[in-house]
């Protein structure tokens, strides 16, 4: 039964493709279905790419909401497109193909799937079910031991905050006081957001401003208290409404190891009473039933289990990363979790027998071999056993349990402790797989969605900025990214962000002071410490001078430095950003003070470096070919107009497009010899560097010729000769050429050559508009020509208008502005000086029309003062 509806339609362009994303995206996480958002998104931006870029037709998608999960539907208008079937013998084709990867991709994520056809469109929907979950109910759980209650403080404190439908905070009660260091005071009116250090990784869970919408939630998260250190948390959130219909959410807190107070248990599964099913599962004797249903609830039920069962003081848990060359920490108690979590040792640690993960291994005092296990240096643990988890002979990971006292466990402990691993490493490997899966996922949802920003700007800052927005917080804390203008220079800091902006400037202080990461080719990430290393020292050299004023007030330069000491004392690394064979730059990610990246958070990282390196590079390749153009622009035209005696004179130019094409449009004015002057405007057929090569000719050999007593006819023979001259590289060239010869009383001559170019336009103080020229043939076309001259008396008050074709050609639809329409303009323009013709005519052009023009323009207006205006 459909229980919710949501429609839109999306026109066949590119920017349409994230939008359709955009609007499923929001549509499921409004219905609460988090957890099919990623595998939604990504199969509609392949249904509406071949919508609206293969098959160029509007798309319309339909979103319909089940009670078991969610149908959505993709329709184009183009029916005849070929679909491959199954059971045919057509093949799907290649993932790495354009064709058909769309219904590939709907055959491996989509719970159903089909294409329906009419007469005029197509129609591809696909079925997401979603996961079936137990339903929480009220339950009773049996007797136990003491020994088996779950540990918690003496005082338990369960903080409670309320949160209104902004995401702000109204209601911190004292016991958040306690547990987190802020008053009151200092929190109300502020956003959640602001202190929640929340598990940003893509594809896994729900962001945090999804969370506060839901009717309820329970998970782990982080609260980042008064010092600066990030506090795991355990927290169920209620919606909740008040008698005015106002909602907010109600969050109930607690640490992390003490989630059971709060934590609600989920409804055992109907159970069948015959003898068989009695039998106890080994499993479920160990973890209890109902066990958790997702990773990082099995991990951490599992080394609590571990550790009562052995009564240890801690226990940890490690999994290996798929090449089984290291372990990474996933769940511990009774050990700093903060700063374990996501740390990796080796696998073989060293020669011998209990130097290796993939054997049991028991040591009875750590303090005689130092470093043994790594992860309990300094923890006050003396005595571990230690077993791996393997799953058909491979070695997925390893249980420990450690104690303060030393000879705590013998082979008897480390075979009970190995029986229960090999219980639960089946349920451990299928529910990691099960993880993996939904972050492969996300991570290609958020690739595409990288992608997409990435190459929609050409800007070398704006590409800077996309880079390290994209990191943070969805990969890191914080983010650096350095930058090598060629093989010669060193890394420049170019670009520093952090999740806190109060902390960007602490940071990007701290980094300019030290020596930036070698700018190494080898792929993935490599572990700098430099920050960290600089970060403490800096503190530690604060905290001494503000212990010699013991005397004097504290400063508030200590609490910056301990904060950013705090910002980067995690885990960085650093992943080469190379594009086309060199190295361009390096992306630098940061985690705060004990914080690791997860193995799989560092291959996203370092996919999504190798996009971002090749978008860096085009905004440079992109900014070095527009700076070249737009100086190869400015040296085709002069640097300036003389002036000239008795003579009004207003030139416009603008070049059409983005700055990457070099016109064809010039200009000039120059003197000849005393008393006389040049001016010329020209159009070069085409764009481009063979355009540059006929206009930088022109105009040079106008001024030279002109200056060698030629006249104007005799100027533009041998014009047209040396275009024909370069070949292959000829472009044929209009051109009006004159002489201006001011006179003594007040008028002025003019001696004009119009070679198929625009005539000239006069205008006389009675309003009427005239041609000033005739029309003779273009240049670098024929050889032999014979031009003439003709000649024009300005009078005081006249008027003369020379442009190029990008002003009478200025459409607007089928409409163009045309001689004719110039001329009324001009015929407006009566009294007015020179450069006001020239603008005025300008924004008649430009109102001509909606669209950006097309085709340069340049515009040249003479006008002889009259005698009182002089």
């Amino acid at each position: 039964m459909i229980t919710a509806r949501a429609a839109a339609s999306f026109d066949p362009v590119g920017r349409s493709v994230a939008t359709a994303r955009a609007f499923v995206r929001d549509t499921l996480q409004g219905w609460g279905y988090s957890d099919v958002v990623d595998d939604a998104v990504v199969l509609t931006s392949e249904l509406v790419t071949n919508a609206v870029i293969h098959a160029g037709t509007s798309a319309d998608v339909l979103c319909l909401r089940t009670e078991d999960g969610v149908r959505v539907e993709v329709a184009d208008r183009y029916p005849e497109r070929e679909v491959p079937i199954q059971g045919t013998g057509q093949s799907f084709g290649s993932p790495d193909r354009e064709n058909g990867r769309g219904l590939l991709l709907c055959a491996a994520l989509a719970s159903r799937w089909g294409v329906e056809y009419t007469p005029t469109y197509k129609q591809v929907w696909f079925q997401l079910d979603l996961p079936q979950r137990q339903v929480g109910t009220r339950s009773a759980g049996p007797v136990l031991p003491t020994s088996l209650l779950p540990v918690a403080d003496e005082r338990v404190r369960v903080a409670v905050v309320q949160i209104d439908r902004t995401g702000t905070i109204v209601n911190w009660n004292v016991d958040a006081e306690h547990l987190f260091g802020y008053a009151a005071e200092q929190v109300t009116g502020k956003p959640l957001t602001d202190i929640a250090a929340w598990p940003h990784t893509p594809g896994i869970g729900t962001g945090i401003v999804e969370a506060l919408q839901l009717s309820r939630w329970e998970g782990s998260y982080g609260i980042r208290g008064a010092d600066g250190r990030v506090i795991p948390v355990y927290a169920s959130h209620l919606r909740v409404r008040d008698t005015h219909g106002e909602p907010s959410t109600v969050c109930l807190l607690v640490r992390d190891d003490e989630r059971a107070v709060i934590q609600t248990p989920l409804r055992a599964p109907v159970t069948d009473t015959s003898a068989e099913s009695r039998s106890a599962d080994p499993f479920e004797v160990f973890i209890g039933s109902p066990a958790p249903d997702d990773l990082d609830g099995l991990l951490q039920r599992t080394v609590e289990r571990a550790r009562d069962m052995l009564d240890g003081d801690s226990a940890f848990l490690l999994l290996a990363t798929d090449d089984e060359t290291e372990l990474e920490v996933r769940a511990s108690t009774g050990l700093p979790s903060a700063r374990q979590r996501f740390a990796r040792v080796p696998v073989e640690a060293g020669t011998g027998r209990y130097s290796s993960a993939r054997m049991p291994a028991v040591h009875d005092d750590l303090t005689a071999v130092p470093g043994a296990v790594p992860l309990l240096n300094d923890t006050g643990m003396r005595s571990v056993v230690t077993v791996p988890l393997k799953v058909e002979g491979r070695l997925t990971g390893s249980l420990g349990v450690a104690a303060e006292g030393a000879a705590r466990y013998s082979n008897e402990e480390a075979l009970r402790l190995q029986f229960a691993a090999d219980r639960i490493a089946l349920a451990v490997e299928s529910a990691r797989l099960g993880e993996l899966e939904r972050l492969r996922r996300g991570s290609l949802s958020f690739l595409v969605e990288a992608s997409d920003l990435l190459a929609g700007t050409l800007d070398r800052d704006q590409t800077l900025a996309l880079m390290a927005q994209m990191t943070v917080p969805t990969l890191a804390t914080w983010c650096a990214v350095y930058t090598i203008a060629d093989q010669s220079s060193d890394p420049y800091l170019s670009y520093v962000l952090h999740e806190d902006e109060d902390r960007i400037d602490g940071l990007k202080a701290l980094l300019s002071k030290i020596d930036p990461p070698d700018p190494v080719p080898a792929p993935g990430a490599r572990i700098w410490t430099a920050p960290a290393d600089a970060a403490h020292q800096a503190a530690l050299r604060t905290s001494m001078r503000e212990l010699g004023r013991s005397s004097s007030p504290v400063s508030s330069g200590i609490g910056t430095t301990l904060a950013t000491a705090a910002a980067v004392g995690g885990e960085t690394v650093v992943l080469p950003l190379v594009a086309r064979n060199r190295v361009i730059g390096m992306l630098t990610l940061g985690k705060p003070s004990d914080d690791h990246f997860r193995q799989e958070i560092l291959e996203l990282a370092e996919d999504l470096s190798r996009r971002a390196a090749l978008a860096l590079d085009n905004a440079r390749l992109y900014s070095e070919r527009t700076a070249i153009s737009q100086a190869l622009q400015r040296s085709l035209l002069p640097p300036g107009l003389p002036q000239v005696p008795g003579v009004e004179v207003e030139v416009i130019y603008r070049a059409a497009g983005e700055g990457n094409e070099v016109g064809g449009d010039f200009y000039d004015l120059f003197p000849i010899r005393d008393g006389a002057y040049g001016f010329a405007i020209g159009d070069v057929c085409g764009t481009g560097p063979e355009a540059a090569a006929v206009t930088g000719l022109a105009r040079h050999a106008l001024r030279l010729l002109a200056r060698e007593g030629f006249g104007g006819p005799a100027v533009l023979e041998r014009l047209n000769a040396a275009i024909l001259d370069e070949g292959a590289r000829s472009r044929f060239l209009t051109l009006l050429y004159g002489e201006l010869w001011p006179q003594e009383d007040g008028s002025a001559v003019l001696k004009v050559v119009c070679a198929g170019h625009p005539l000239p336009l006069r205008l006389r103080q009675d309003g009427t508009v005239e041609p000033a020229a005739e029309p003779q043939p273009l240049l670098g076309v024929m050889e032999d020509l014979e031009l003439y001259e003709q000649v024009v008396t300005l009078n005081p008050g006249d008027v003369l208008l020379c442009v190029t074709d990008g002003v009478t050609e200025r459409r607007e639809g089928t409409r163009m502005l045309g001689d004719d329409g110039l001329a009324d303009v001009l015929t407006a323009c009566t009294g007015l000086t020179a450069g006001a013709v020239a603008s005025r005519v300008l924004r008649a052009v430009e109102r001509f029309a909606a669209e950006p023009a097309s085709d340069d323009m340049a515009i040249l207006a003479m006008r002889v003062p009259e005698p009182h205006t002089a």
